[in-house]
């Protein structure tokens, strides 16, 4: 049994609920829970929860307290990161190469839907303890603040995958729509690569912010006169606004040849047809990261001293965190404390 806290009728608040995880499977690995970080998408899920209890959270670290017959890679005591993706087939031409998010059959995630072996609920890290797949369980890398490293394992890793599959490195010219959990995780790593990064805003007052994150300029995208000057200035965009938007005004800003990747995904995407072909200009998506990234994610990670910016509160305290975000209250990430 363990304690966490959950959905447990439509429209609801979140409350503390007792339940059951699994008995360990042969490779299964046990772990407690110490912070988890509370997701834009966490948000989403509860507003929208029908199929409920629902326990979210999806990005957390922990310690590892037992492990199945089967497991090498771990053992009691070891520090330990998990993020969104707990399962998938094994078997799908993604999953053989490591790209477990984009399963053909659709990956187990953390919480919400069911168990791929057994079909019981899957609840999620808004709790004492969690059972995973070993092959979906990182160590986590020395000498990182672990409450600051759980919102790598959505958020870090969301942004990781395109900007490595992108090829930014030193030189490229990176715009970042957007300064939340993602966006600020963004600009951390873009510029760790060696990127030239500038943050797109709708709010001037997010200037500073930018700057002290490592931005090297910041564009306000509600002016005209600040997006004409910059014109093909881009070679790769990562738009982390979840909200609908219209994209022609970025695609604009994109080099010949430029990538605008959304994050954010909102219901539909609205933009100029000629704004893409005049540029011969691309838009694709990403989703989070299979398990050969993510280890790449921490690695670098741990190269380079990065973690999220994160404000920790009581997990007595989820409520009033999830209130906060929805008012766009926090800098930049709230994690969880839930030893």
């Amino acid at each position: 049994m363990t304690t966490g806290y959950a959905v447990l009728s439509p429209g609801g608040k979140l409350e503390p609920w007792t339940f059951e995880r699994r008995d360990l499977r042969p490779d299964d690995v046990r772990v407690r829970i110490t912070f988890c970080g509370v997701c834009h998408s966490d948000l989403d899920a509860i507003a929208h929860a029908t199929d409920v209890p629902l326990v979210p959270g999806h990005e957390f670290v922990g310690e590892v307290i037992a492990v199945g017959s089967t497991v090498t890679s771990f053992r009691p005591g070891d520090p330990v990161a998990v993020g969104n993706i707990v399962d998938s087939c094994g078997k799908c031409p993604a999953c053989l190469d490591e790209e477990e998010t984009y399963c053909l059959e659709f990956p187990t995630l953390t919480y919400g839907g069911v168990d791929r072996q057994d079909g019981t609920p899957r609840y999620g890290a808004y709790s004492q303890e969690m059972v995973v797949r070993d092959r979906f369980v990182y160590p986590l890398p020395e000498g990182l603040d672990p409450a600051g490293v759980a919102p790598l394992m959505c958020a870090g890793i969301t942004v990781w995958q395109p900007l490595s599959r992108l090829g930014v490195t030193s030189g490229t010219r990176v715009g970042v729509v957007g300064l939340g959990g993602l966006g600020h995780l963004a600009v951390k790593f873009a510029k760790a690569l060696g990127a030239y990064v500038a943050v797109f805003t709708t709010s001037a007052s997010k200037r500073a912010d930018a700057l002290a994150l490592g931005a090297d300029e910041v564009v306000l995208s509600t002016s005209a006169e600040e997006m004409a000057a910059h014109a093909h200035a881009f070679d790769v965009i990562i738009d982390s606004a979840s909200a609908p938007h219209d994209l022609t005004p970025y695609v604009l800003t994109l080099d010949f040849d430029g990538t605008l990747c959304m994050l954010g995904i909102p219901p539909t995407y609205e933009v100029d047809s000629m704004a893409l072909l005049r540029g011969r200009r691309r838009i694709t998506a990403s989703g989070s990261g299979g398990v050969r990234d993510t280890r790449e994610m921490l690695a670098f990670a741990a190269q380079h001293g990065i973690t999220a910016d994160v404000e920790v509160v009581p997990a007595e305290q989820v409520q009033d965190a999830l209130d906060r975000l929805a008012r766009n209250d926090v800098r930049w990430r709230f994690v969880l404390d839930l030893r």
